[in-house]
């Protein structure tokens, strides 16, 4: 009986050890940076997002209107978006890629947006790829700056900025054409 628990225990112990020294024990290691392969570049893409609010098949529709029925600052409502990027200012111009994500009414006292939102490419060497922006956006100002907080594909690792400037806002529909230029460093 003896013998059996010794070998149990040696056999748990082993285990024990294997189980510690593999995988499962460190989930994470730390990497050394100088392994990217290539090194950073800083690329500039200029986009026109055009967010349709009007007609059949809006690109904009609000899903949260704000906390009060009739808030010029729009506090509190969202706002999902599958926008279309165009590469000149008409809608009909070339399309390479959508805008995806949300803004919502967070100022109380002036027209000011969070946005969070994907750009995601479909053409050329950026097909496939896509940036993340997450800011504040003050629509009224005639230049707005938003950080570029990540990226995937082409833009692994991106960080940056982009600038927002409206190119046209249809007061009556809520259609707006909005032009990015986006600033991304990646790897």
């Amino acid at each position: 009986m003896s013998k059996l628990i010794l070998i149990l225990a040696a056999q748990i112990l082993l285990l024990t050890i294997f189980a510690s020294a593999g995988d499962g024990g460190n989930f994470a290691s730390t990497m050394n940076p100088n392994r990217l392969h290539e090194k950073e570049k800083l690329t500039h893409i200029r986009v026109y997002w055009h967010d349709i609010r009007s007609g059949q098949n809006p690109s904009s529709i609000m899903i949260q209107p704000p906390v009060r029925k009739y808030s010029s600052t729009y506090f509190g409502s969202i706002t999902m978006i599958d926008n279309t990027l165009t590469s000149d200012v008409p809608i009909n111009s070339t399309v390479v890629g959508r805008a995806q994500g949300f803004y919502a009414g967070a100022a109380q006292r002036q027209l000011g947006f969070l946005m969070a939102m994907t750009f995601a490419f479909k053409t050329g060497e950026y097909n496939g790829s896509t940036i993340t922006i997450l800011g504040r956006n003050t629509v009224l100002s005639e230049v707005r700056e938003m950080p570029v907080v990540g990226g995937s594909g082409i833009f692994r690792f991106a960080r940056g900025y982009v600038e927002a400037r409206t190119k046209s806002f249809d007061l009556k529909l809520g259609d707006a054409n909005v032009e990015y230029n986006c600033f991304v460093l990646h790897y």
